[in-house]
């Protein structure tokens, strides 16, 4: 039986690469989106017309209700053995003039969204003796980065619960790690990091591309990345 795959937050540039990724490893895609369903119906039609099979659902990761009946119905047709947690939200501001909406609005995201999805999906994935359970974190949640304590907070708490959810599912055959990329190009990042900077920051003297984030992500989720849980890989180009 062809293995189901669920990637959050699949329309950004990230999430496509590992939509794409996922499904060249032969794998059924569900393309998650809330704001972006047209561009998750785009990408669900480029695979599609690739050969492989793909699909859309959308909701609101901070909505546990809202998330709880998207995903019910679909594991009621079949498990999801492949979740991606990839949904992130950045929302910068030096702490001190942090608002309380801009740091819960983060956290919401990335940490609850996380408990949300993996919830609904986790158990189901371990009866079938199975399942990959991979998480967008970043180089931030272990070196920080300037006006962004919310990110690194979510990030790094992903990354601790990861390690814990490890312990509880490896017994039944589901390993759980994050992928921890560094400055990847996006429209954003160019805007942020000029080229200068990057070569003085980076060993390897370039932004990463989303490919690289799901070349990991890939791995982690197929059958060679058996023995590799509670673990974060960092795809960062070598930054300390």
């Amino acid at each position: 039986m062809t293995r189901r795959a669920l990637v959050t937050g699949g329309a950004g540039a990230i999430g496509a690469a590992i939509c794409r990724a996922l499904a060249l490893d032969g794998l059924e895609v569900i393309v998650h989106a809330n704001t972006n369903v047209e561009r998750a119906e785009s990408l669900a039609g480029e695979l599609r017309g690739s050969g492989a099979s793909a699909r859309v659902i959308s909701f609101d990761v901070t909505d546990a209700a809202a998330t709880r009946a998207a995903l019910e119905p679909l594991v009621d047709e079949a498990p999801i053995q492949v979740l991606v947690n990839n949904a992130g939200i950045h929302d910068d501001a030096p702490f001190a003039g942090m608002s309380e909406e801009q740091w819960h609005r983060v956290i919401d995201v990335s940490l609850h969204g996380f408990y949300n999805v993996t919830r609904a999906v986790a158990l189901p994935m371990a009866r079938t003796r199975w399942g990959r359970i991979v998480t967008i974190t970043s180089v931030a949640a272990r070196l920080g980065n300037r006006g962004q304590a919310n990110y690194a907070a979510a990030k790094g708490a992903l990354e601790a619960a990861s390690r814990a959810l490890a312990l509880e599912l490896g017994s039944r055959g589901v390993t759980v790690n994050c992928v921890a990329p560094g400055i990847i190009a996006s429209p954003m990042s160019d805007a942020a990091f000029d080229e200068a900077r990057i070569r003085a920051w980076i060993p390897l003297q370039r932004a990463g591309r989303p490919d690289d984030v799901a070349a990991a992500v890939a791995y982690l989720a197929s059958d060679a990345g058996a023995y590799v849980t509670g673990q974060v890989i960092p795809v960062n180009g070598g930054m300390a």
